[in-house]
């Protein structure tokens, strides 16, 4: 998983509460357990026509945000079915962060598990860089180090993160990066296992 620090990048406004899984990444996209591929899935219904023309005045299509790393959204955002492919749609779009007042839980907890940053700030400065965002300067820093977002007119704001978490997503450690930190000690374990119950590898 990818570290991440720092993020200087166009935010896009995107002021729907509710936002579901599935408009994230609608159904028919889920045949696939690869993460690459997922971007031209990502908002499907929101960011196309029936017959597959861009909606020109969706955000993501419109040329001012052309390259957004980040999103301001809504309440509750993620809601609705249990779906990895969501954090993997938005990274693989280039969206490594997500600014709303509230996540789902179980979105919320993929994307830590895929190196995606949620921020929660307060309804009011959701609010005030939703209304930055849409002027003429987009881009906005988030630094996870410092726990803080700055907005493109330089008022910064700070959120709140579980330390643990901080810490994996700072060093880009998922489950199995967590687990190989202790690839020594596993390799010992196992040494010590095979010479004194040598039967148990024989069952191998």
């Amino acid at each position: 998983m990818k570290p991440f620090t720092r993020l200087d990048a166009v935010a896009a406004p995107l002021p729907l509460a509710n936002i579901d899984t599935d408009q994230i990444i609608p159904k028919q996209f889920l045949k696939t357990v690869e993460r690459d591929g997922l971007a031209k899935g990502l908002f499907y219904d929101l960011r196309f026509e029936g017959d597959g023309r861009a909606k020109p005045d969706f955000v993501l299509n419109r040329p001012e945000y052309k390259g957004a790393g980040a999103l301001i959204c809504g309440d509750n955002f993620g809601c609705g079915s249990s779906r990895e492919h969501a954090p993997w749609a938005l990274m693989d779009f280039g969206i490594t962060c997500v600014i709303s007042t509230s996540f789902a839980d179980i979105f919320y907890n993929n994307c830590f598990q895929n190196g995606l940053l949620p921020v929660v700030l307060k309804a009011d400065e959701v609010q005030a860089l939703m209304e930055e965002a849409k002027g003429g300067n987009h881009v906005t820093s988030i630094d996870l180090e410092a726990q803080t977002v700055v907005s493109p007119s330089g008022k910064t704001y700070r959120f709140d993160i579980d330390p643990t978490r901080k810490h994996k997503m700072l060093n880009g450690l998922d489950a199995i990066g967590e687990t190989l930190q202790a690839a020594k000690a596993i390799d010992v374990y196992e040494t010590r296992r095979a010479l004194s119950h040598p039967w148990l590898e024989d069952a191998h």
